[in-house]
């Protein structure tokens, strides 16, 4: 949008405009509605164009959440906020700040799988851009037709692996907004500087190619080579167009998201947060266990069901951190026994992908078992042999966390750590309040989906929820205030163990391995102090002191009011 320039934050936010009239009340990211001041309306010739009365925002958020409470069905309240958010930002992001624990399971996970499930039959207006295969060689053209060309984060997706509900081709699109939805309300990056966008290279999925109202490219997904081109092209635009942009990849199938990663992460400043932010996150609640428990990481024993993206991340991060201890390499990964579909990852098998290899252990080790089904490594095998200390689920296999293998688990360990991760809540590993009873109260749990307290022998348990909304967000403004100019596996830990010391368990044992969402902001303020140190360390960005650093994280971060508006008269 080049008629809106200078957006920046000062003292009082001022924005510079040549809009006027019905165009600027359609201006999403400068209308005030009702809240214009007289001013503001004779300047800007909106007389007439509004009601006479002047409302407080305070009375603008009160109408927006009584009609917020009238809605029937969670579909209904994602709806009614995405119409906001397309018709006033400010407000849309002051009435989910206020209201973050209740709108933030509406605006993102777990409803916007629903808003991508029916996208193309609740589509109202777009937001962000489509670059779609038939496009493949005007893809510079299309990101030059952003809105806004001061851009500083992407979320993009293909829509193959959408949360857990497959290929949703273009109503992936849900996805990347509402991941930029939680940087700026969670770090306060700036709404105009962030880009969602969708690569619509068709769908496999039958149900949406043969429905009419599918307003994605009606096409069976381009693969191979093609493929390829297409995202190279994508990529090299992307450098071209918004030199300064953070790229994330979002929910990619399992046969790209690895690989376009480790293609494209010493070309440009990028990290997917299904497995780097994952990763991160679940590091940071088990270095905040193991304070409660006095003990090294280097010293535990982890088993890890499910070992996809999201898995590998994890224990590639928990690997950096114990090798960041001293511990060497091989002696951290041989730490891990990660299962799949197949049974365990171990050297004995030939259908092991890449990604997994570095973690499969040695035959000989486990060649003296004895196995309840021969021939195959099951879950239960590892536990009764392994003993893990800490237990963590990725497999989406609800109630794969049985009684008999926590019991089992727990009559080896005085403290078991158990993270079920999977989401949403009907796919979780266990129930936290299973995992309580089970271990006789003494279980350090933390989970993937919310779940409310539970009770043992009349003392309450908080459950923390391992969110990635602690992480990716405070990642994103340590990246931009630092104007880090690529992403190293060294900020990824500085910004774990920066999200553990924000634990409350680290000052109550009996306390929720991770913050409250409420406290969100301060979490994120932490995680970019300690990316944007990292970054200095790895030589990605220029060095400064710890007081311009912070300095430069205050001046990044937006809060949701109304600028001042000054015209520039044409």
């Amino acid at each position: 949008m080049q008629d809106v320039t200078n957006i920046h934050q000062t003292t009082e936010e001022v924005v510079e405009t040549t809009l006027t009239g019905q165009m600027l009340l359609e201006t999403a990211l400068l209308n005030k509605g009702t809240a214009f001041p007289e001013d503001e309306r004779e300047e800007f010739h909106l007389l007439g164009l509004l009601p006479p009365h002047v409302t407080r925002v305070e009375d603008q958020l009160e109408r927006t959440y009584e009609n917020y409470q009238r809605k029937d069905s969670d579909l209904e309240r994602y709806i009614y906020l995405a119409s906001l958010h397309d018709r006033n930002e400010t407000l849309f992001f002051r009435l989910v700040y206020e209201h973050i624990r209740e709108m933030t399971p509406i605006v993102y996970t777990p409803v916007v799988g629903l808003a991508c499930q029916y996208y193309s039959h609740i589509y109202r207006r777009p937001r962000g851009l489509y670059a779609a295969y038939p496009y493949r060689d005007r893809l510079e053209t299309v990101l030059r037709n952003a809105p806004l060309s001061d851009v500083r984060v992407i979320v993009v997706t293909d829509g193959e692996r959408i949360l857990g509900l497959g290929d949703l081709g273009t109503g992936g699109m849900e996805i990347p907004v509402g991941k930029l939805a939680l940087y700026t309300l969670c770090a306060g990056i700036h709404p105009a500087t962030t880009l969602p966008i969708v690569l619509d290279v068709g769908t496999n999925n039958q149900e949406l190619l043969h429905d009419p109202l599918y307003i994605g490219w009606h096409h069976p997904r381009i693969r191979g080579q093609d493929y390829d081109a297409f995202i190279e092209t994508f990529v090299q635009a992307v450098k071209r167009v918004f030199p300064r942009a953070l790229l994330q990849w979002e929910d990619f199938a399992k046969g790209n998201a690895r690989r376009l990663l480790d293609h494209y992460r010493d070309q440009l400043c990028t990290f997917n947060d299904d497995i780097q932010g994952t990763g991160a996150v679940t590091v940071a609640g088990v270095l905040s266990a193991l304070h409660v428990l006095g003990e090294p990481l280097s010293q535990q024993r982890i088993v890890i069901l499910g070992a996809g993206s999201s898995a590998i991340g994890i224990a590639e991060q928990l690997v950096e951190v114990m090798v960041s201890e001293g511990t060497a390499p091989g002696e951290a990964r041989a730490s891990f026994w990660l299962l799949d579909s197949q049974g365990l990852v171990q050297t004995g098998r030939t259908d092991l992908e890449a990604e997994k290899q570095p973690f499969a252990q040695p035959h000989e080790r486990i060649a003296q078992w004895q196995l309840a089904q021969p021939g195959r490594i099951t879950f239960e095998d590892v536990v009764a042999h392994v003993h893990p200390t800490i237990l963590i689920g990725t497999s989406a296999q609800p109630g794969a966390f049985t009684e008999a293998i926590v019991r089992d688990m727990a009559q080896h360990v005085e403290r078991p750590i158990i993270f079920p991760l999977s989401n949403p809540s009907s796919k979780s590993e266990a129930h936290p309040q299973d995992l309580i009873d089970w271990t006789e109260g003494r279980a350090l749990v933390a989970t993937g989906s919310p779940f409310p307290p539970v009770t043992y022998n009349g003392r309450t348990i908080p459950i923390g929820q391992c969110n990635n909304m602690f992480i990716f967000p405070g990642i994103g403004l340590g990246i931009i205030a630092s104007q880090a100019r690529f992403v190293k596996a060294a900020m990824f830990v500085g910004a774990a163990r920066a999200l553990s010391d924000c634990s409350p368990a680290r000052k109550d044992p009996n306390a929720s391995l991770y913050p409250k969402i409420e406290d969100v902001r301060e979490v994120a303020r932490r995680v970019a102090m300690a990316v944007g140190k990292a970054a200095q360390q790895a030589g990605v960005t220029e060095q400064t002191s710890e007081e311009e650093l912070e300095r430069h994280i205050t001046a990044t971060m937006w809060m949701p009011q109304y600028p001042r508006l000054k015209r520039i008269r044409q």
